[in-house]
């Protein structure tokens, strides 16, 4: 496999994880109370879809490390984010988990995609 090959085959991976990762948060900001809804619910999906167009971003450009960089800030806020409603018990503890499970994979799959870019400059 060709090295061309394989990045586009890791970033078709956390592609598809960060994909089903905004399918359930949307389904899981549903169970959010009305108050909510429309302000934590909406800002932890407008984050998620934020780590979506950097990663798309980051296939389209020559140098993927600032895109990615930006990804990586979102990353953390989409963390703390799913956090705070698990505190605030707008998530049960196993939403919670399945949740900051693919944020760790996304997480780390962006942060070797970082090494590799920069390893190529």
């Amino acid at each position: 496999m060709t090295d061309d090959a394989k990045t586009a085959s890791k970033a078709a991976a956390i592609f598809d994880e960060c994909y089903r990762l905004i399918l359930e948060i949307y389904e899981d900001v549903r169970g959010f109370p009305k108050s909510q809804k429309f302000v934590l619910g909406q800002r932890i999906e407008t984050t998620s879809v934020s780590v979506l167009a950097g990663l798309i971003e980051a296939n389209h450009v020559r140098d993927r490390a600032p895109p990615l960089r930006a990804a990586s800030v979102e990353v953390e806020k989409l963390r703390v984010f799913v956090r705070l409603a698990k505190d605030l018990r707008f998530l049960d503890f196993k939403r919670y988990e399945r949740l900051s499970g693919r944020i760790d994979t996304i997480g780390r799959m962006r942060g070797g995609g970082i090494k590799w870019a920069e390893a190529r400059r």
